[in-house]
Parts: structure tokens; C-alpha cells; sequence
């Protein structure tokens, strides 16, 4: 891992961030497709860098901070909004906040025990898929006919498997932070 910041990979990440916005005026406006076309492409940047990150040995500390921030905005801002916009309901966003908050309280004091952060787990992995291609689905249902019906449940069904997969790592995580207080886990 290195400290490196001027890397293609960093450059794709800040893009995507600067695409949050983008997304979040796009639905709160009620442009859902063009959020959904927003949110795809953000999808395959984060992809992109990704694979350019390992292909050609750019990984950095500044990576690896950037690209789960703009995944986590883009969702915060994309539920926001549906939920704004009456697509889902608010007690959606309430859970998925409310599994960040708890895992993120947690992170100062693993910091100050001298862990960065919390591996990350399949689980989360998962969770995290499912939720970034569930949200565009639920964009893509205000289309009329079968493409929006088809959008929508397959929408709604990634989307409460990604809320599930979400806790389920939420609570590893939350185990691991027991694990640091009570002196079983060794930093790495």
C-alpha cells in the first residue's frame, strides 16, 4: 500500500465522488433516469479503478479511503432521495444509517488501540453490491411498463438482501470492536 495520491485510479475515485452530487440533484429533481444512467456509470468507474488499482500495482492509503467514501455518499444520497421522492420508505433509510453510525462510533476507538479500521468481511462485500445495484433498479422502476415493474422487484429484492447482508456485516464488525476492547484481537 502505497502513500502515492497522483495515481489513475485516485483520479477515477475523486470523479465519482464529484458524481454525487450530480445524482443527488438529478433525483431530487425527479430525473430518475438520468440518475439511474448517473449512478451506472459511476458503478463502472468504480469497477474501473478497481482493476487499475491491482493491474497495475496503484493501490494507496488515499485509495482505499476514496473509493468506500464515494460508495457510501452515492448510497446516502440515493436512498435519500427515493425516499424523498416516496420510492421507498424512510424507515429503509433509517436502517441502513443506522448500521453505518454504529459501525462508524466504533472506529475512534479502534484507532486509538491502533487499528485502522475493520477488515472488511464478505458479508459487507455483499451487502454493499446488492444495495449499489438495487438503488439504480428502484431509479430505473419509474420507467412505465415491464421494464420499470421487472426494475422494481428485483429492485426491492437486492435491496432488502443488501439491507440483510448489511447488518450481517455490521454485526461481525461490531464483534470484532468487542474482540479489540476486551483484549482477544491483536492489531495488524
Amino acid at each position: 500500500m502505497s502513500d502515492r495520491i497522483l495515481t489513475v485510479p485516485n483520479a477515477i475515485s475523486l470523479l465519482r465522488l464529484l458524481m454525487v452530487p450530480v445524482v443527488g440533484v438529478l433525483i431530487f429533481s425527479g430525473h430518475m433516469v438520468a440518475a439511474f444512467f448517473v449512478l451506472v456509470l459511476a458503478g463502472v468507474s468504480d469497477w474501473l479503478d478497481g482493476v487499475i488499482a491491482r493491474r497495475f500495482d496503484q493501490t494507496s492509503r488515499l485509495g482505499k479511503f476514496l473509493d468506500p467514501s464515494a460508495d457510501r455518499l452515492f448510497i446516502l444520497v440515493t436512498i435519500t432521495g427515493l425516499a424523498y421522492q416516496g420510492t421507498i420508505p424512510w424507515w429503509l433509510v433509517v436502517a441502513i444509517v443506522a448500521r453505518e453510525a454504529a459501525v462508524g462510533l466504533c472506529l475512534p476507538a479502534m484507532a486509538r488501540r491502533g487499528y485502522a479500521g475493520f477488515p472488511v468481511h464478505m458479508a459487507g462485500k455483499a451487502g454493499t453490491f446488492a444495495l449499489m445495484y438495487a438503488f439504480p433498479l428502484l431509479l430505473l422502476a419509474h420507467v412505465e411498463g415491464t421494464v420499470g415493474e421487472v426494475a422494481w422487484v428485483v429492485g426491492w429484492a437486492a435491496a432488502l438482501w443488501g439491507v440483510f447482508l448489511y447488518w450481517v456485516a455490521g454485526l461481525l464488525y461490531v464483534k470484532q470492536f468487542r474482540d479489540v476492547l476486551t483484549g482477544r484481537a491483536v492489531p495488524a
